[in-house]
């Protein structure tokens, strides 16, 4: 049987929190300061975007039927119906599409992230490219950061168009609701900064994201079985950083401290 690994390895979340803080720092400063490297830009946005469009999809289409069902049920009790669609797009832009498809993209890409450069840091690939004068922050962590940031706002609004189809959809089918009447009440609801605040939630969303992920993967220490603990450990802290951000968003928009 083999000997476990020392406790030792495992670094606080405290520790880790701090670090993530800094790492922060580091990337706003290496943003000006330091060099981009497109190519790795670009192969990371393919990897964020493709990876994570469809279960985001499969679960906007999912969690938009399940809405429509059930808040229709009781607008038409109030005899509301009409208000449908501005209900359901209200909720969906402003919540479930940018909280849902950030957590697809948390268990599909941050944990990749912390496993990749966990793997990195247990076999000193890191320390390799600091001896060839190849600051890490920008080769390894930069990318991922900006690709989260470019795609996690497309990746909202495929899933807000797709959702949005979907509860048309499941009105007519399900409570005859007419798309045309659940259409003018989207659009009598919806506004151009319900967008802006959705694109900008999931800009938040992935910086974090991937400042998570990639701090997780670094500050590992031991071997497989630590770089697997940090893979897991990086979604739950990615998961809970999400809705703390969410929450902090909320008071300040709705909470009256911001339009």
């Amino acid at each position: 049987m083999l000997p476990s690994q020392p406790e030792t390895l495992k670094l606080p979340l405290a520790v880790r929190s701090v670090a993530a803080v800094m790492l922060t720092g580091q990337l706003c400063w290496r943003l000006f300061a330091g060099k981009l490297y497109r190519r790795c830009i670009l192969d990371q946005m393919a990897v964020v975007g493709i990876d994570s469009l469809l279960p985001a999809l499969i679960i906007a289409v999912c969690a938009s039927t399940i809405f429509t069902v059930q808040t229709a049920r009781e607008l038409a009790q109030m005899g509301a119906i009409n208000a449908l669609g501005g209900a359901f797009a209200l909720a969906f832009c402003r919540e479930l599409a940018p909280v849902l498809t950030a957590s697809v993209v948390a268990g599909q890409v941050g944990s990749a992230f912390a496993a990749e450069l966990g793997a990195m840091r247990v076999t000193e690939q890191i320390d390799a490219l600091l001896m060839l004068k190849t600051n890490p922050i920008d080769y390894l962590v930069l990318p991922r950061t900006i690709a989260c940031c470019l795609m996690l706002p497309i990746l909202n609004l495929c899933a807000l168009a797709v959702g949005l189809v979907s509860g048309t959809l499941a009105a007519m089918q399900f409570y005859q609701v007419e798309p045309a009447s659940f259409l003018n009440s989207i659009q009598e609801f919806l506004s151009l900064w319900d967008l802006f605040r959705l694109i900008g939630k999931g800009i938040l969303f992935g910086a974090a994201i991937a400042i998570i992920g990639c701090n997780w993967g670094m500050t590992a220490r031991g071997g497989a079985r630590e770089v697997g603990q940090s893979a897991t450990a990086a979604v739950v802290a990615a998961w809970i950083a999400i809705f703390i951000l969410d929450t902090a968003l909320t008071m300040a928009i709705f909470g009256g401290l911001a339009f």
